[in-house]
């Protein structure tokens, strides 16, 4: 019996994929992705005889999948965008894995986060401006009530995932000033990436305008404006 290999995709660049994430989607026997989250250039250089896009099926269609072919001995490969312990939902795959004897590995991917910090050439930890990171969500469909107020009372950047068409309403319960810098990076690494910047005050208007409404992060804080928020340098290099 063969493990099953969690792979974080990255953040949308087929380049963006750690060296061993790339050589197990180029080996795999069966490549199980997240549907349009995962470039498709990604899963093309796949060699894998059966490609499934997970997009609306349950764990109930995939696990049972996963399991026959690992007990044949396959080489199974479950695909998720950035990283898969950020929103990834594998926990609960792999209970259902573990249940059946199979056992499961891991391999981290660059987070479109960190992809979203690099288009804005900043870092999410500032000197003089941030020493924390917040990465939440708001409420929705699937969360029933978030702890965005309460967060905010924290002098960190703050990183929202899953919140695109929710912007006004994560401002609203924001204890930070309504001059503090913003920013929304839609598709951050693929050909299509838009940034939008403004501040807490004007942000979700620029969003709406601009046409995003999903596959966006929102981000806060001083340190996507470091020339006017008190950045100082670094110790490392004085």
């Amino acid at each position: 019996m063969s493990p099953v290999y969690f792979v974080g995709a990255g953040p949308g660049d087929p380049d963006l994929i750690t060296v061993r994430g790339m050589d197990l989607v180029t080996r795999a026997d069966l490549l199980i992705y997240t549907g349009s989250l995962v470039n498709p250039e990604l899963v093309n250089r796949s060699g894998a005889r059966i490609k499934l896009d997970s997009w609306g099926k349950t764990l109930e269609e995939i696990v049972p999948l996963m399991v026959e072919h690992a007990q044949q001995g396959a080489l199974v490969v479950r695909l998720h965008s950035g990283d898969p312990s950020l929103y990834g939902a594998i926990v609960e795959q792999m209970q259902r894995l573990g249940d059946e004897g199979v056992t499961c590995e891991v391999i981290p991917g660059v987070s479109s986060l960190f992809a979203a910090a690099a288009a804005l050439r900043t870092q999410l930890t500032l000197g003089g401006v941030a020493e924390s990171l917040i990465v939440t969500r708001p409420a929705g469909k699937t969360l029933e009530k978030d702890e965005i107020h309460e967060l905010s009372a924290h002098a960190a950047t703050m990183v929202f995932f899953l919140g695109a068409d929710r912007i006004a309403d994560i401002v609203a319960k924001l204890q930070y000033p309504l001059t503090t810098p913003a920013a929304v990076i839609y598709h951050a690494s693929w050909p299509d990436q838009k940034i939008i910047r403004g501040t807490l005050a004007d942000i979700a208007g620029k969003a709406d305008e601009a046409g995003i409404s999903r596959s966006a992060l929102l981000l806060i804080g001083g340190v996507l404006d470091p020339a006017v928020s008190g950045h100082h340098r670094s110790v490392l290099y004085s």
